[in-house]
C-alpha cells in the first residue's frame, strides 16, 4: 500500500516533502504533481523503478523517456547542448515545456533504449521543484496514464487505481489533464512532436 501525502501546492510542508525524499531514496515509485499534470516517476538511477513504470504503462521499448531537472545546471550534466540551445531553453523553463536532447554519458542506459535522446524538464510547480531539490537528483518523468485510459488530473482517483502498485501518492489537488509541449532540439531547427500546455507556435515556423 503506497503512502498518501496531501501537500499543499503553493507552500509545501517542508516535512511532508523530506518524507516523499526519502521514500525516492529508498528506491520508490511515486505519482506526483507538476506544472501540467500528473506524473509517474522514480529516480533515474533506479533502474527496477524505471522497469515497474515501464511495465505499469505498458511502455514500447522506443518510447521518448524524459527527465525532471531541479535548475539549468542539471540539463548541461544530462544533456549535450550547445550556447545557442542553452540559451533558447533558459526562456522557457521552468515552464510547460520538454525539450528532447542528446543524452550526456551520465544518463542511465536503462531510460535510454535504443536511442540517444532524451526529454528534459524543469516544472514550475512549488512541490516539485521543492521535491527536487530535497532529493537532489534527477526523477524519471512521465505522464499518469494508464493502458487505454486518458490522463487522469484527480488524485482520490489516481490513488483508487494504483496506490497498492506505486509507494507514495502526492496529491497537490486536481491538475489539468494536458501534457506538456514537446519540442526536439536534436536537428538544425526546434521541431514540436507534441503539443500541450506550452505555446508550440513559438517554434513553429
Amino acid at each position: 500500500m503506497g503512502q498518501y501525502f496531501k501537500i499543499h501546492p503553493e507552500n509545501p510542508q517542508k516535512r511532508l516533502i523530506d518524507k516523499a525524499a526519502a521514500i525516492l531514496e529508498e528506491d520508490g515509485i511515486m505519482v506526483y504533481p507538476t506544472d501540467t499534470n500528473y506524473g509517474l516517476g522514480c529516480s533515474i538511477f533506479n533502474r527496477k523503478g524505471v522497469e515497474r513504470i515501464v511495465r505499469l504503462k505498458e511502455l514500447k521499448s522506443s518510447h521518448q523517456l524524459s527527465i525532471l531537472c531541479a535548475d539549468l545546471s542539471d540539463i548541461s550534466t544530462y544533456a549535450r547542448v550547445d550556447n545557442p540551445t542553452y540559451r533558447l531553453i533558459k526562456r522557457f523553463l521552468p515552464g510547460p515545456y520538454t525539450f528532447v536532447l542528446k543524452a550526456s554519458r551520465e544518463v542511465p542506459k536503462s531510460i535510454l533504449p535504443k536511442r540517444e535522446t532524451i526529454g528534459l524538464r524543469i516544472p514550475d510547480h512549488p512541490i516539485c521543484l521543492d521535491l527536487l531539490k530535497a532529493f537532489g537528483k534527477p526523477v524519471l518523468s512521465t505522464s499518469f496514464r494508464l493502458p487505454g485510459q486518458q490522463i487522469e488530473s484527480d488524485p482520490e482517483k489516481i490513488r483508487e487505481m494504483v496506490e497498492t502498485q506505486v509507494d507514495m501518492i502526492i496529491d497537490g489537488g486536481v491538475l489539468p489533464s494536458n501534457p506538456s509541449t514537446v519540442v526536439d532540439l536534436t536537428g538544425e531547427s526546434p521541431v514540436v512532436l507534441r503539443e500541450g500546455v506550452g505555446d508550440p507556435s513559438i517554434f513553429q515556423g
